[in-house]
């Protein structure tokens, strides 16, 4: 039987993480936290994730905050002041609050144990717990149903991946022929490949839905015992050896064959996330209105570009296989394969190239950027080039291993 949404919106309580320091995307995280970094022109990291649950029905949401959380408390007042709490509908940011002790959150799972006072007042059937920096389009319904027609006790989301992006970064998980989950392995060096794809991986999306009741005794259980109180090395392996454990094999909301899912966790895969996006057929598709990507948009007027004398030594405001948000200006210079953000400024004979510029970047006459991200409100002056010299880039600025080059925000030249 197909559950109705109204069931879902009922019986489920969402709780996102949305605390963690994102060490790895540093220096895009000096300022804020990783949910909150800016992705493709106009949007936050987490509004993806929040877009899905409101797209799948589900109306009670708390955001768990910690770390530098302001950015991202402002852009959930700006863009999810969405919900009436009278109807017991909400999206509300939960900062973290040393409930259980003198100290902030240890872990993913010690960050919901932390926070059981909210999962028991709200008294829900099922928890979803999910992370606030993944890319992906997801309805959360279909695991809910699948969840509570095997009538398990948790459920894992989960999606085939290339070996080699599984090892030492994703959970690997091996399941039966029914999807109950016999083994997982947080990290391996060795993931073990799916039986008949040898260079396939089976791993953990960090979608997780659990009974309420199952839920809070797994927390207290874990928080007993001599643990780093994390659900991927702790409370999965654990679960799976006593309980009914099954993953959900990931659907991709996209409708566009291959399954699209990315963890932006560095910056080499940031990058090429956004690049996905200028692509001439993305995977990823902003523009179906049947799974609309929320967000909040200031008030920009719209985007433009000037000067158009092609003749030798002029000037052509030109964009190609690029995202330009509203109120960008290109004045006369060239942009390829970039994502600008709202409010960039580019000047005549620059020349920008798989870039990407958040909002109120001014870039100034005959500047060249090649594979580089500029964070905000960095103002780049007159003949710069960025990206073309990466050992003279490194004094100056983070340099990725994929040559990569991050300029910080407010960076003052």
């Amino acid at each position: 039987m197909v559950l109705p949404k109204k069931n879902i919106i009922r019986d489920v309580l969402t709780m996102i993480l949305a605390g963690g320091m994102g060490s790895r995307l540093y220096p895009l995280t000096k300022e804020r936290a990783k949910p909150a970094v800016p992705f493709g022109g106009v949007y936050r990291i987490i509004d993806f994730t929040l877009s899905n649950c409101i797209n799948s029905g589900l109306r009670r949401v708390r955001v768990l905050t910690q770390y530098k959380s302001e950015s991202l408390i402002k852009h959930l007042q700006l863009a999810w002041n969405i919900l009436n709490y009278e109807l017991n509908e909400y999206i509300i940011a939960v900062p973290a609050q040393m409930r259980v002790g003198p100290s902030w959150y240890k872990a993913t799972g010690d960050a919901i144990y932390q926070n059981l006072h909210s999962v028991i007042d709200a008294n829900p059937r099922d928890v979803l717990i999910l992370s606030g920096d993944h890319i992906y389009k997801m309805d959360y319904g279909k695991m809910i149903r699948f969840h509570r027609r095997m009538k398990a006790d948790m459920t894992v989301a989960s999606i085939e991946v290339d070996i080699s992006l599984a090892r030492n970064t994703l959970g690997v998980l091996k399941v039966n022929d029914n999807q109950k989950i016999i083994n997982f392995t947080e990290k391996p060096k060795n993931p073990e490949p799916i039986l008949g794809k040898p260079t396939k991986a089976y791993v953990n999306m960090g979608i997780y839905l659990f009974k309420s009741d199952f839920l809070v005794r797994m927390l207290q259980e874990d928080a007993d015992r001599d643990s780093s109180h994390d659900f991927g090395k702790d409370i999965i392996p654990y679960s799976i050896r006593t309980s009914n454990v099954y993953a959900f094999d990931f659907i991709d909301q996209n409708m566009k064959g291959e399954k699209y899912w990315r963890d932006v966790g560095n910056v080499d895969s940031y990058w090429q996330a956004n690049m996905d996006l200028v692509s001439v057929d993305p995977v990823f598709d902003f523009y179906n209105k049947e799974w609309p990507i929320r967000t909040y948009h200031g008030q920009f007027p719209p985007a433009k570009t000037v000067f158009a004398q092609e003749f030798e030594g002029g000037r052509l405001g030109i964009a190609i296989d690029s995202i330009m948000s509203a109120g960008v200006i290109i004045s006369g210079g060239k942009i390829k394969n970039t994502v600008l953000s709202p409010e960039v400024k580019i000047r005549s004979h620059a020349l920008i190239e798989q870039s990407i510029l958040m909002e109120n970047v001014q870039v100034g006459k005959n500047v060249k950027l090649r594979k580089v991200i500029v964070d905000k409100d960095v103002n780049i002056p007159n003949g710069e080039e960025i990206g073309y010299n990466l050992l003279k880039d490194a004094k100056r600025f983070y340099v990725s291993k994929g040559g990569v080059v991050v300029i910080p925000k407010g960076k003052i030249f």
